[in-house]
């Protein structure tokens, strides 16, 4: 929706968190102090969603379900997208979006300096990557570039897609809000659904739906560049690497020297909570993987490091199937498992499943030492007494971390302090 279509209009904001208070400051801004702008919030009030009827328009946040909108409605991605007059990069996927995005803007930040801007879902409170969508959004500047990180529930209702769209993987998750996988990469895809001759859909091949999404689409598609000789990187995993392509092919469309591309993917570190080494202590190696929500990001941490003698599994219990990640953990024999509720009794039982019906000498011969607690003070005291010095504790959930915590950015902090407090 443009700015003006709202002047003169009675305004609610649902949802007042970060990016609700944003919204409320950008409208402010633009459409000036006598205008009617509202906030509603199950915080500040439980039966918030009443209020809509005295309004003429719903600015939504992510987190509400559409379904509980009741009037016309816009959102801050769709005022964003349909104002912004530079170049919009969007970038999804169920995992490695925020590598990939922090990527591309780092790449093109050294190229083309403070045009460039980080934005979109990759907003932290714990990590302060990036910014609120309309935050940084300049309404008479056409030179600026804006690297946006979108979530499902962001791309769900848009009306306009990015210049440039990017799909980094695709697997199960959120079911709890899409209801089926079908809503859930139906509203991913929407990223590229209102896109022309004109743009650009990169996608990552290894994923069949994004493949047939690529045929689909009406951008230019581009898949990965899988040639590009990467020589240097701090960053593990074949995922990883995936990660690096993806961000290099958008470089690359964009015209940026091949030397910046080389020298800002040699400095870039892993994020925060992804595959990041905490440190060393007593000769332990510790890993914080707890942006692993799902069985995939976790086997695709397994296969990073290999040299994993203790896991920390579980959380939330989202339906998963288990199988794949049983699988992986029985074939890298990882002696040490460690599962917190709910989840983590659903992927003991898998890898006891997959051992039995397994007829080989290696499931037979697979006997892990198992802890199943509530406790990261016991989890921590556990890994320090059965793991080697020079092996890796590793800290990936294979589920969200909502069972005991408030999201994977507290179980991380509990993690690090542990580690801390247990050597001192």
């Amino acid at each position: 929706m443009k700015i003006n279509d709202l002047k003169n209009k009675k305004i609610l904001i649902l949802g007042y968190g970060v990016e609700g208070k944003e919204t409320e400051k950008f409208l402010k801004k633009h459409l000036g102090e006598n205008s009617v702008i509202e906030v509603a919030d199950q915080k500040l009030d439980p039966t918030y969603l009443e209020k809509q009827n005295n309004f003429d328009i719903v600015i939504k946040s992510p987190g509400i379900h559409k379904s509980k909108v009741k009037i016309p409605y816009t959102t801050a991605t769709n005022i964003f997208l349909e104002n912004a007059k530079g170049i919009i990069i969007g970038v999804t996927g169920t995992k490695g979006k925020s590598t990939t995005t922090k990527l591309i803007y780092e790449i093109l930040k050294n190229a083309f300096g403070n045009r460039v801007h980080l934005l979109g879902n990759i907003t932290h409170k714990l990590t302060s990557l990036g910014n609120p969508l309309l935050s940084e959004l300049e309404l008479e500047k056409k030179d600026q570039i804006y690297v946006c990180e979108l979530s499902s529930f962001q791309l769900d209702d848009i009306k306009k897609s990015p210049h440039i769209s990017v799909f980094t993987s695709f697997f199960p998750e959120h079911m709890d809000f899409h209801e089926n996988l079908e809503n859930y990469f139906n509203a991913k895809a929407n990223i590229t659904k209102f896109q022309d001759e004109k743009d650009y859909f990169i996608y990552n091949p290894k994923f069949k739906e994004l493949q047939n999404l690529a045929k689909q689409t009406k951008a230019k598609s581009v898949p990965l560049d899988k040639n590009y000789e990467i020589k240097k990187t701090n960053l593990s995993g074949e995922h990883n690497l995936d990660n690096i392509k993806l961000a290099i092919t958008v470089a690359k469309i964009l015209n940026v020297n091949d030397e910046i591309i080389k020298k800002t993917i040699a400095d870039f570190r892993p994020l925060p909570h992804r595959l990041e080494k905490v440190g060393e202590y007593r000769g332990i190696i510790f890993y914080d993987d707890a942006i692993s929500t799902t069985p995939q990001s976790t086997i695709a941490a397994i296969k990073a490091l290999k040299n994993i003698e203790t896991i920390f599994l579980g959380g939330q219990d989202r339906g998963y199937d288990f199988k794949n990640l049983a699988k992986t953990i029985i074939e890298y024999k990882i002696p040490n498992l460690v599962f917190f509720p709910e989840s983590g009794e659903k992927i003991l039982e898998a890898i006891n499943v997959f051992a039995r019906s397994e007829n080989t000498k290696q499931s037979y011969s697979y006997r892990p030492n198992i802890l199943s607690t509530k406790s990261m003070q016991t989890a921590v005291k556990f890994a320090y007494e059965n793991t080697k010095p020079g092996k890796i504790v590793l800290l990936s959930n294979a589920s969200p971390s909502y069972s005991i915590w408030k999201n994977f950015e507290e179980k991380a902090k509990d993690f690090r302090e542990e580690l801390k407090k247990q050597i001192t």
